[in-house]
């Protein structure tokens, strides 16, 4: 499966790559293994979310190539999943790298 969305799917690339790259930033970025972790996490959910819009398209499309506001919806709601896992990365990565710096800090229970 990860062959055929490498070859066929350019957002499938984008993402493997992106997280090839952020990987090695990780654990430049990171303080401690925690950290290190959480973000690698949210980089595999990005990938596996991806992963997964691709193979609802694939089966919309498989279905009929008729439009259908269901078979639209499907894929608008999968590719609405993407963003919102690319989103998490971003505030993710973005609170570590505040609090690493300093510029934020959560109050301890």
């Amino acid at each position: 499966g990860i062959k055929r969305a490498w070859k066929t799917e350019a957002a499938v690339r984008q993402e493997f790559v992106l997280a090839l790259i952020l990987v090695p930033i990780a654990l430049c970025i990171a303080q401690s293994i925690t950290q290190f972790a959480i973000m690698l996490i949210t980089l595999f959910i990005v990938v596996i979310t991806e992963l997964l819009n691709t193979s609802i398209e694939y089966v919309v499309d498989r279905i009929g190539s008729e439009r259908h506001d269901l078979s639209g919806a499907a894929k608008d709601i999968a590719s609405a999943a993407v963003f919102f896992s690319l989103a998490q990365v971003v505030c993710v990565w973005g609170s570590i790298i505040l609090f690493n710096l300093g510029l934020f800090s959560l109050p301890l229970f």
